[in-house]
């Protein structure tokens, strides 16, 4: 990645703007070398990048002979010819086909140039493939002038007559008009350039060279493309061609959903429109195995088009600062993740010239706001008819699935969730497949992730800190689909730092958090999570952290496979209540999250599950026969649904909750609120759909830390105790 005269990492370099003598420059391409009087020995199978024509009796040994070995020793490939051939033999196919392919031509107008009819022809062809392929044509006026070249001096005039007088006169009616051409063409005077010094000369055509190719390269980018060009169309139209400075565009979005290959193609898009250009790819893990010193000598490389010596990260900074002040550059920072790599690399975003863009790709949209991102795209999931399309022509080679595998296509779609990786491994790996086999990887993408698609995803989530990846792991085994808040509370209380995990999982994309609050996680990332707590123990679920499939719940509860190693726990009893006892909890002490809805708890409970801070049992039994409940840590309760009432026997033991922030008591029988003075913490309670409730306990006058109310749907509530009204206590949100 460090390499700095490697085409293939995508780099550009500098133009006319630091070659003062540069005088001349035309279209756009095509490479090789010939000698003029030279056989041509092509290797068989080459698509040169440069085509050198030069009159070998002039420059064969001196100059040429430096230009080639220094555009050699940068990576490009080079046509040029060695052998001498007898003046006047037809110029051969090979050698057209090497100057037509070629991205780049190199005239050496030199004295005797004009005398090969050799040299005139391939000027010719040169010209003619400028006109009508756009290649590019350098010429070099060695040790000649070009109004000298244009006027035809005598010797040139010489050489013209002499071919007269033996060959075709519309053949050097065509020569004669390829010299003027040339001649109007921007590109060197050797004697003007450093006092006639060639090595400076050949450096700088060099670097030209360098820019040229690179400008015009194109990044390599999948042929399956499906729906790219409106999210390219999008980010052009925002791109502000008059913004009086860098114009930095930032795209964010999860591992795995396209990010890197969209702004290949805007990269690729705009790449022809600047002086320089440069991509580094995969910062975040180039940074990790090398360091951003790597980073800022690629980029420095690319610019300058040459290598340049970084001691340190400042030294870099300032080397960046005032080698890009006056150039307009375009610069692909791929897969950043932090805000060092931006200060290192981009500084305030003013240190290029005017009309400079930068692209970013992040899964964490915090590196956006922190560059100053003119305009943020997060890129989503693809729509299922795009993905159904990108996912057959993987596995079909083309747009649509054949007649008997429309169905179970649309299966295997709807399991990826749009996601392009997911979409474009699955579907290569079911390609040419049996029906059986796809009818498996269809059933196991329903329980495991494809571990291709798994292993990519994985990169976000082993980038994040222990306490992060506890609440990831939550909101993929219990919480989708959940408000935020209340779980926030839990792991709150856990040490587990939530409103920072919240919002790194949000700006990596590896949860999405609607408008209302609601926490959201695509397929592919649930699954992948599920899938790290499967595999804490495969043969043992009593072994692993999470528990939430029934056999498995049922497994440790009824055998008591208890261990200290399971945190949460979710059990759904909808079909028949279930009852167990307080021997089936006895070794959960690491317990922090019970889900037991439509379930009994028997027996005494002392000193069991003292780690609890959620508890959630729905439609729990009017019959309370549990002793001892008492669960000091509790922040969460959630009793909702059930037909309980003031009087319910459960009132009792829980006050010993004093930790309570947030009770749930949506749809129950109530008449009358419990004494809630036990719960001096509380902060959200909810009594909404309680169709017989009648009255709030005076007790939650004395509840300061209370700050929302939901009596929705309370239609038998007549008033509220006086200091709970919103119009006299601003303090509380009263919903209703």
């Amino acid at each position: 990645l460090c390499s700095s005269n490697s085409l293939e990492m995508e780099k550009n370099e500098p133009t006319h703007s630091e070659d003062p003598n540069f005088m001349a420059s035309s279209s756009s391409a095509s490479p090789a070398v010939g000698d003029c009087e030279g056989g041509t020995t092509t290797a068989e199978g080459n698509d040169y990048e440069v085509f050198l024509s030069f009159r070998g009796e002039d420059t064969r040994r001196g100059f040429t002979d430096h230009l080639y070995t220094n555009l050699v020793k940068v990576g490009i490939n080079v046509f040029r010819d060695d052998n001498e051939l007898r003046v006047g033999e037809e110029i051969g196919p090979e050698l057209l086909h090497s100057i037509t392919q070629s991205k780049i031509s190199i005239p050496i107008i030199s004295e005797n140039y004009a005398s090969s009819t050799w040299c005139l022809r391939e000027l010719a062809h040169m010209l003619k493939c400028m006109r009508e392929e756009g290649q590019i044509v350098l010429p070099i006026f060695y040790k000649v002038k070009p109004s000298q070249v244009r006027n035809s001096s005598e010797g040139l005039s010489d050489a013209i007559n002499a071919h007269e007088k033996k060959l075709d006169k519309m053949d050097v009616k065509k020569w004669e008009e390829a010299l003027i051409k040339v001649s109007s063409l921007k590109g060197w005077e050797s004697e003007k350039v450093e006092n006639g010094h060639e090595g400076a000369l050949v450096e700088i055509v060099v670097r030209k060279v360098m820019s040229e190719l690179k400008r015009h390269f194109q990044l390599n980018v999948p042929k399956q493309l499906v729906g790219i060009d409106d999210r390219v169309e999008q980010i052009m139209s925002k791109i502000d061609a008059e913004f009086d400075g860098t114009w930095i565009t930032g795209i964010h979005g999860m591992g795995g959903i396209g990010k890197t290959t969209l702004a290949k193609v805007l990269y690729n898009k705009l790449s022809s429109h600047f002086e320089g250009c440069s991509f580094l790819a995969n910062i975040r893990e180039t940074s990790r195995r090398e360091d951003i010193i790597c980073l800022q000598k690629q980029l420095i490389s690319d610019i300058l088009g040459k290598s340049v010596d970084v001691s340190n990260v400042d030294h870099g900074i300032s080397l960046i600062k005032s080698r890009f002040k006056n150039k307009k550059i375009l610069i692909l920072l791929d897969d950043m993740d932090a805000i060092n790599h931006s200060k290192a690399l981009l500084g305030d975003g003013n240190w290029c010239k005017e009309g400079s863009i930068v692209i970013i790709t992040t899964r964490n949209k915090s590196i956006l706001d922190n560059a100053r991102a003119n305009h943020m795209y997060q890129l989503d999931e693809l729509p299922q008819k795009e993905s159904l399309v990108l996912f057959s022509r993987h596995a079909f080679g083309k747009d649509s699935p054949p007649s008997g595998y429309k169905f179970i296509s649309h299966d295997v779609v709807d399991s990826t969730g749009g996601l392009p990786l997911a979409l474009e491994v699955i579907g290569s790996f079911l390609c040419g497949r049996t029906m059986e086999v796809w009818e498996d990887t269809s059933k196991k993408l329903k329980k495991v992730p494809n571990k291709q698609v798994q292993e990519t995803l994985r990169i976000s989530y082993d980038a994040l800190d222990h306490e992060t990846q506890k609440i990831f792991l939550d909101i993929a085994c219990f919480f989708i689909g959940s408000s935020k808040q209340n779980p926030t509370y839990m792991w709150d209380a856990c040490d587990f730092f939530p409103r920072v995990g919240i919002e790194v999982l949000s700006l990596n994309s590896l949860i999405k958090i609607t408008e209302d609050g609601k926490l959201i996680m695509h397929d592919q990332l649930r699954d992948l999570g599920r899938e790290i707590v499967r595999l804490e123990d495969v043969n043992e679920p009593q072994k692993r952290s999470r528990l939430w499939k029934h056999k498995d719940v049922l497994d440790v509860l009824v055998n008591n496979k208890g261990t200290t190693k399971i945190e949460a726990l979710c059990l759904d009893s909808y079909y028949e209540r279930e009852s167990y006892t307080a021997e089936n909890f006895k070794k959960l002490t690491s317990l922090r999250f019970l889900e037991v809805n439509y379930v009994n708890l028997i027996g005494d409970f002392q000193n069991l599950l003292p780690q609890l801070r959620w508890l959630e049992w729905k439609d729990c039994a009017s019959d309370f026969e549990a002793a001892n409940f008492h669960l000091k840590e509790l922040i969460v309760l959630d009793l909702s649904w059930s037909n309980i009432t003031e009087d319910w026997g459960g009132w009792c033991p829980l006050k010993m909750a004093t930790k309570l922030k947030v009770l749930n008591l949506r749809e129950c029988a109530l008449r009358r609120t419990p004494d809630l003075s036990a719960f001096k913490s509380l902060e959200i309670l909810t009594l909404k759909y309680c169709d017989n409730l009648e009255e709030i306990h005076p007790s939650i006058k004395d509840i300061k830390t209370l700050i929302s109310l939901n009596v929705k749907r309370c239609s038998k509530l007549k008033e509220l105790p006086l200091g709970t009204n919103p119009r006299l206590d601003r303090r509380v949100d009263i919903i209703d």
